[in-house]
């Protein structure tokens, strides 16, 4: 018959033996425990890491440990489900055997592929900046390739823009003209002016019409001779002028 609680004590004294400054004991019974697990350094000295609850259960190993993610830092959650994915598979396979170590040694390998990918991202990204910045180059000195679709989209705008030009500046001379000033406002603005001045600014734009009558009845006016005049002194120039 397989004693359990042998073999659990036994594991739990090899684990805290080989991960003396990881392995921390949460309670003895259950026995429970964790197991803190870090990456390799990546670039810029960069790591990932996380923190592995395990509590056995009454048949461990012939049943499988509970576990979960108790910490982490720097993983993304897809990094969380892929890990406690091969939790779960190593488990299965390693049914009947004692199997903290193989789970954990499992997990650090996953790190470090996590680690990696982190790495080759950033690399594309890097690359893909610097392709698009070309991109961005290219179109700056090539320019955009005239179509009929954003041609038409050019010409519509500029007409729009067009056409408010326009109306702006009718606007602007119709206010202009209702803003001048009449004669009689000139005069109240300008005291310098005199009646005479505002007179003539007001008639200046009206028509004057003439009565041509007026000249004609002046032909038929009989204007007497001063030479006919008795009292008509040629070298007296006050002697034709009458009382």
């Amino acid at each position: 018959m397989t004693d359990y609680g042998e073999e659990q004590r036994n594991e739990l004294e090899a684990l805290e033996s080989i991960y003396p400054d990881s392995f921390t004991v949460l309670s003895e019974n259950p026995p429970s425990f964790t197991i803190t697990v870090t990456s390799e350094a990546g670039e810029n000295d960069e790591t990932v890491q996380t923190t592995l609850k395990f509590t056995y259960s009454e048949k461990y190993p012939d049943e499988a440990p509970l576990y979960e993610i108790f910490s982490q830092e720097n993983l993304e959650d897809s990094d969380v489900s892929e890990i406690l994915k091969l939790l779960a598979l190593q488990a299965e396979e390693n049914l009947g055997m004692v199997m903290i170590f193989t789970l954990v040694t499992a997990v650090q390998e996953k790190l470090n592929e996590i680690v990696d990918q982190i790495k080759t991202r950033r690399e594309e990204e890097k690359k893909q900046k610097e392709k698009e910045a070309e991109e961005a180059e290219k179109q700056l000195f090539h320019g955009t390739p005239v179509t009929i679709e954003n041609f038409l989209s050019w010409k519509a705008k500029f007409d729009a823009e067009l056409l408010e030009i326009k109306k702006k500046r009718m606007k602007e001379e119709e206010q202009a003209g209702k803003n001048k000033l009449s004669g009689k406002q000139l005069f109240e603005t300008d005291h310098n002016l005199d009646t005479s001045d505002i007179q003539f600014l007001e008639d200046a734009g009206n028509n004057v019409e003439v009565d041509e009558s007026l000249f004609q009845e002046m032909d038929d006016l009989e204007l007497e001779d001063d030479e006919d005049d008795p009292d008509y002194n040629p070298a007296d120039p006050e002697s034709d002028l009458t009382d």
